[in-house]
Formats: C-alpha cells, sequence, structure tokens
C-alpha cells in the first residue's frame, strides 16, 4: 500500500517541476516579444527598448553640469584619446549650439550628432524668424519632443543618447536641463548622466551650493569626476570642460584649454590632498580621545578596587 503513495506523489512532484518550468520558459518567451520593438508595451507597462537605450547611457562616459550665481559649468569624459587621433574640433563631448547655449552628449556619439544638427537648425530658425535667440526651454522642448516620437513611431528606435544642456536667456537667465532617451526633461541645478551617476548625485546633493562661485563649481566638477572616474589619474587629455557667463549683458561660451584644464587639475588635486589630511587628523584626534577615555576608565575601576580593599581590611 505504501508504494502505490509514493508512486504518485513522484508523478505530481515531477508534473509541478514541469509545469513550473514551462511557465517560467514562456514568461521569457513573452518578454522578448515584448523589447523587439518599441511601439508596443508589455503587460507590466513597460517600453523595453526605452529601458535599453538609457541603460546604454549608464555604460557611457561620465557628463555633469553644475549651476551657479556666475555662470553654468559642463564637464565630460572623453572617450577617444589616442595620440594619432586627429581631433578637428575644440571639444569631443560638448558642443555649442548658438551664442547662448551648449550642450554635453552621453552615450552614443553618431546619435548626438543628429540631434545637436537638429538643435543648431531649430535655432537658427528661430532666430530667422523673430530675430532674437531662442528661449533655452523652447529649444530643449522641441528637441525632446522629436525623442518622444522616435519611441512611438513603428520602424524607429530610440535615440541612444542623452542630453546636458546649459545656456542663458533673458526670461530665466542662467539654465540647466537634462533630457533623456524617452523625451523626458528637467531643470537642474546640478545634474550627472553616464557611468557612475548615481554616485556623482551623491556627491553633487552633500556638497553643492546654490551660491557657489564659478570656480568653486569647476573644482566640485573636478571632485566629482576624481570620485566617479575609473582613471587613477585624472589629465587634460581625458576631460574636457566648457563654461558659459555673462559679459555687458552678452552671454560668452568659453572651452577650457589644455593648460587652464590641468591647472584646474592640479588645484582640485592640492584640495583633495588638503581634506584628506585634514580627515586623517580627525580620525587620529577621535582615536586618541577614545584611548584617554579607555584610559580614564581604566584608572577609576582601580581606584575604586583600591578603596574597597582597603575598607574591607
Amino acid at each position: 500500500f505504501v508504494f502505490p503513495f509514493f508512486s504518485s506523489f513522484h508523478f505530481f512532484l515531477q508534473f509541478s517541476i514541469s509545469s513550473h518550468l514551462f511557465q517560467k520558459q514562456q514568461q521569457k518567451r513573452m518578454s522578448h516579444r515584448y523589447d523587439t520593438r518599441t511601439t508596443i508595451f508589455s503587460p507590466e507597462g513597460r517600453l523595453y527598448q526605452v529601458e535599453y537605450a538609457m541603460e546604454a547611457i549608464s555604460h557611457a562616459g561620465t557628463c555633469l553640469g553644475i549651476l551657479s550665481k556666475e555662470g553654468v559649468v559642463l564637464a565630460a569624459e572623453k572617450i577617444s584619446t589616442a595620440k594619432l587621433l586627429d581631433v578637428n574640433s575644440s571639444a569631443e563631448k560638448i558642443f555649442k549650439l548658438d551664442e547662448h547655449v551648449a550642450c554635453s552628449v552621453a552615450g552614443i556619439t553618431a546619435d548626438a550628432n543628429i540631434l545637436v544638427d537638429y538643435l543648431r537648425l531649430t535655432a537658427q530658425r528661430h532666430y530667422s524668424t523673430y530675430q532674437e535667440p531662442i528661449p533655452i526651454e523652447r529649444l530643449v522642448t522641441i528637441v525632446c519632443d522629436l525623442k518622444q516620437a522616435y519611441t512611438q513611431y513603428g520602424g524607429m528606435r530610440p535615440f541612444g543618447s542623452s542630453l546636458v544642456f546649459m545656456g542663458w536667456d533673458r526670461h530665466f537667465g542662467f539654465q540647466l536641463y537634462r533630457s533623456d532617451p524617452s523625451g523626458n526633461f528637467g531643470g537642474w541645478k546640478a545634474t550627472c548622466v553616464g557611468s557612475n551617476s548615481q554616485s556623482a548625485k551623491s556627491i553633487l546633493e552633500s556638497d553643492y551650493d546654490e551660491e557657489c562661485s564659478l570656480q568653486e563649481a569647476l573644482l566640485l566638477a573636478v571632485k566629482v569626476l576624481n570620485k566617479t572616474m575609473d582613471s587613477t589619474k585624472l589629465t587634460s587629455a581625458k576631460l574636457e570642460f566648457a563654461t558659459l557667463t555673462l559679459e555687458d549683458g552678452e552671454s560668452k561660451y568659453t572651452v577650457m584649454s589644455p593648460e587652464h584644464v590641468e591647472a584646474l587639475l592640479k588645484e582640485g588635486e592640492d584640495i583633495r590632498l588638503k581634506e584628506e589630511e585634514e580627515e586623517r587628523k580627525k580620525k587620529e584626534a577621535k582615536a586618541k580621545e577614545r584611548k584617554q577615555k579607555q584610559k580614564q576608565k581604566s584608572a577609576s575601576s582601580s581606584t575604586s578596587t583600591t578603596t574597597t580593599t582597603s575598607s574591607s581590611s
């Protein structure tokens, strides 16, 4: 009587395992059905191709922007650092769109080139029509509408690049925006995209000051890049910086020269060593204070023991 019971139980167990594996395979097959097109939602309400594009950006070079009271700073990590590369422009990851606006890119540069050309053309069309520079938020909205369209119509894929904009206009002054492949955008005081962006955002949240000067913003950018980049030492060959300031009522876009970048990196390194030295001294002072407290406790305990012995005698 026992053998038939175990036999049926074994059959039931095998059937349960087989059905569970079959369900997992079906779920896997179903998930592959939804990530082949950008226009199909998964049952969970996700667009997988858009998420894949954002994942590609998270593995790209770091790119950050910081807003200060004197201007805006953009900093980007160069990917191509070959000595024999013939660079035909002053910047590789930062692009000037108009006299009052520029952007840096993270992700697939070929996709970003299309967007940069579209942005430049849009800015010139607006100036030709209205005889005034295009407002920054209007320019960002137009390009984000284009990026959103590439997630909604068949036969297209999302742009695999994220843009960080810095600009100035007479409506809102200095501004900093960030857009992603889905077409979303937002205004920021300090932001970062690319590899190790979460660590960079944590540093910016703790160290950013709204009243900082342009030089302080540059040094903060150096600090963030120093702690988030995989390189052991920062050099001008691996980084590029650009600033947007206001002079005589007109916006001025400047790409920092390699010599200026090296001087900035040296100043940032000196500040980092000074902070590490102060942190080391604080730790030593705490350790010394802890030892003194332990000595006082041991001395007080020995004194109480002596007093108890003398009173008992």
